[in-house]
């Protein structure tokens, strides 16, 4: 290398690009070298945090080629490139992937910023988000270092600058002092927070790991962000700057800022007013959902138990131009025969004995100008199935005694988990009802072929349950992600719903949900999986979730021997005192201990006393 003896502009104010380098390979976990224009490295991180303030040798192709033509220059593959063709360091280059990006000022290229894959995944990380990383090293060339160089004042450019950069960053960023309190908030992450700024600047913001697993090959780890009452689940990184707290939020926020807005409470408990989900089997539904909701048509609803029909005639009532006008739901297989026919249609006074003195609204007559839900209409009696077929024919409704039809405009909106042409082929519905109904259908695919959205779906019901019931938020291990994505979820949103529910009403305040919280079913599943024995889970589409192992980081070679049949929590007991005990023996300090574990210092204390461990 050759030691450059004139500084450039650039190495003048090397401490703040060395600062927004550290950054920008922490952010996009990527090698970054940033070199002036005469080839001097000004920073870098990685393979490239040597030398600096030396000059390259000529063999640096790719920059020499974006200083020349003052061009950004992207290689995903640079044993192919041209300009790698007659490189002498060919042989040796560690450099798998490159994208290089000029810094232009005052019409001269000044430098190049690049960010480098030295492995294969760091690679493909380039590959799949080429125009992400391309626009965001962009605004730091075209931002940072000209409002640093422009700078003409005696004021803190470089806090000017890292200002101005996250600003128009398209990454959610929080800025908070020694005391918590919020300094900076950039638009994005307003919006993630769904809050807007004079509400929350200057405010108490607490932020805190949910667990101590870091998310595959990012660094990011899930935290709550909570202030005067309001908490949000977000992916990110939390950092300290020169005394102040940074909180970076990660691109895609999978698990984040569940909006609370959109579970309410009525009679019928909680409901989600939207389909909480990213897989393909969702977005197709939420796709059709939308083009039928503003019809008039009725629509047959089907699915397993649990999957959420009630919640999807909702949202088609809400989608549609009766959005202000009743919803009616009605289960018909909890009303017994007798009743069923009275509840929809009404009665006038008289009609039957014990009828009441007033006589009493049906059901579809109050839905009038509305929709009207009827589930489990497979389990309306073919009697009341006659009936409801002449309502729907001529739009009209007799009370039971009445002479009189009364006018009614309702959308019906059906829905069922039986087989309805088996039951009509069966002569047990009606083939014109049946017609009438199914006009519209729209099958809900099951828990298990909705890959991806089962973790999703957990965060949300967290924080809705520990909303409802007043509980603070817990962390979840990934050891017991891996068993809830495995498990065939029979019983699909409404088990889930339920084991969430009983998991934030055991797991103590401000800890993590572990292996050793889950009820008896689940916990003998996760002994089956971690011995390899659990049954082939069917009808899984493209996933196999018998392959699904636990995460376990250690396994003591005796618990891998324990005979399969044993009770499933006793095995994992036994397997978790050896792992504590071994990382007891292995650290003096707890807290060092626990880390390792994966758990929070108040849960090895409360396993310690559990399983009377000691420290030697």
């Amino acid at each position: 290398m050759i030691t450059e003896k004139s500084p450039s502009v650039l190495m003048q104010i090397q401490p703040t690009i060395v600062h927004f380098s550290k950054m920008l390979a922490s952010v996009l976990q990527l090698d970054v070298e940033i070199v002036d224009d005469k080839l001097t490295r000004i920073a870098g991180t990685g393979l490239f945090n040597q030398h600096l303030g030396h000059r390259l040798t000529n063999n640096s192709q790719l920059l020499r080629y974006v200083l020349d033509t003052k061009k950004e220059k992207i290689v995903t593959h640079s044993c192919f490139d041209p300009l790698c063709l007659n490189c002498a360091d060919k042989d040796n280059c560690k450099e798998k992937a490159f994208i290089g990006t000029p810094i232009i000022f005052q019409d001269r290229c000044i430098g190049v910023i690049s960010l480098v894959a030295v492995t294969s995944e760091q690679q493909e990380r380039i590959r799949d988000n080429i125009h992400d990383f391309s626009d965001y090293v962009q605004h730091i060339s075209n931002i940072f270092v000209a409002k640093l160089l422009d700078e003409q004042e005696g004021r803190n450019a470089a806090q000017k600058v890292l200002l101005s950069l996250i600003e128009f960053m398209d990454q959610g960023v929080l800025i908070l002092d020694e005391a918590n309190h919020l300094k900076f908030a950039n638009p994005h992450a307003l919006k993630i927070l769904n809050v807007p700024h004079e509400k929350i600047s200057g405010k108490t913001i607490a932020i805190r790991p949910l667990t101590y697993f870091k998310s595959l090959n990012r660094g990011h780890l899930q935290h709550i962000v909570s202030w005067e009452g309001e908490s949000n689940i977000i992916i990110g990184q939390l950092h300290v700057v020169n005394g102040c707290q940074m909180f970076l939020m990660a691109f895609h926020q999978s698990h984040a800022a569940i909006d609370m807005n959109e579970v309410r409470r009525d009679e019928n408990g909680l409901l989600i007013e939207h389909l909480v989900g990213e897989s393909e089997p969702i977005r197709q539904l939420k796709h059709l959902i939308s083009r039928v909701a503003p019809s008039p048509s009725s629509i047959l609803v089907t699915g397993e138990s649990g999957t959420g029909k009630e919640v999807v005639a909702r949202a088609i009532h809400k989608l549609s131009n009766r959005s202000e006008k009743p919803f009616i739901a009605i289960n018909c297989a909890a009303i017994p025969e007798q009743l069923l026919e009275s509840e929809l249609f009404g009665y006038v006074k008289g009609a039957f004995t014990g009828a009441s003195a007033n006589g009493k609204q049906g059901l579809i007559q109050a839905a009038d100008k509305g929709t009207l839900f009827l589930d489990e209409i497979g389990d309306m009696p073919l009697i009341v199935q006659a009936k409801l077929l002449r309502a729907i024919e001529s739009r009209e409704v007799q009370p039971i005694g009445s002479s009189r039809t009364i006018p009614v405009d309702i959308r019906i909106v059906s829905a069922t988990n039986q087989n309805l042409e088996q039951f009509v082929s069966e002569g047990k519905f009606r083939e014109d009802l049946y017609y009438r109904l199914n006009v519209i259908p729209i099958a809900l695919p099951p828990l298990r072929e909705r890959h991806g959205d089962v973790d999703l779906l957990v965060h949300h019901f967290l924080n809705v349950h520990t909303k409802r019931l007043g509980l603070v938020y817990p962390g979840i291990s990934d050891e017991v992600m891996a068993v809830i994505n495995a498990w065939p979820w029979p019983g699909n949103l409404r088990e889930l719903s339920n084991l969430v529910e009983y998991l934030v009403n055991v797991v103590p305040p401000g800890e993590v949900i572990d292996i050793s919280l889950l009820p008896p079913n689940f916990a003998r599943h996760a002994a089956q999986m971690i011995s390899g024995t659990a049954a082939p889970v069917q009808n899984r589409g493209d996933i196999h979730r018998s392959e699904i192992t636990i995460p376990v980081r250690s396994v003591p070679a005796a618990a891998a021997d324990e005979d399969p049949a044993l009770h499933g929590e006793t095995m994992l007991e036994e397997m978790e005192k050896q792992m504590i005990r071994e990382a007891l023996q292995r650290y003096d300090n707890k807290r060092q201990a626990a880390e390792e574990l994966g758990i929070g210092i108040a849960t090895l204390y409360r396993k310690i006393k559990k399983y009377e461990l000691s420290a030697g």
